[in-house]
């Protein structure tokens, strides 16, 4: 059985600020999603570049649907409302705009990348008892 996305794919303005981002940017929420479904392998920048020069010839969706797939391989979600091309092809912002916040939602710090977002989520708190204190008369 998969599992549900945490946020629908028409919800783009619940986080006014991603959405944002990503109608001015998707360069950049692409290259964020990027990075941290590929564990750090591959960069925000990197990334990024290679969606703008796509988006320059109009088929950026080649390129993000399979990021899509990944994380929903990676994550065990739903493939869902459809096809991840589809999805792209049709509601390329939306569907990052679904991703990112997704990532979010799992712990991840977008703006810090795979290895800021690493330390974050990995990492355990450890609570030390307090010292003994003495006392002074």
């Amino acid at each position: 059985m998969s599992g549900e996305w945490s946020v629908g794919l028409c919800s783009c303005f619940g986080d006014v600020g991603t959405c944002c981002l990503t109608c001015w940017c998707p360069c950049v929420t692409f290259g964020r999603v990027a990075e941290i479904v590929d564990r750090g392998s591959t960069s925000c920048c990197m990334n990024g570049t290679l969606y703008f020069l796509l988006m320059y010839i109009g088929c950026p969706w080649v390129y993000t649907c399979s990021k899509r797939s990944s994380m929903r391989a990676q994550y065990n979600l739903q493939e869902s409302p459809c096809l991840d091309c589809c999805v792209h092809f049709w509601c390329n912002t939306c569907a990052l705009c679904q991703e990112y916040r997704e990532l979010e939602k799992r712990g991840f710090n977008m703006a810090k990348g795979w290895e800021g977002s690493n330390k974050v989520v990995g990492c355990v708190q450890v609570m030390r008892p307090p010292r003994k204190q003495s006392m002074c008369f």
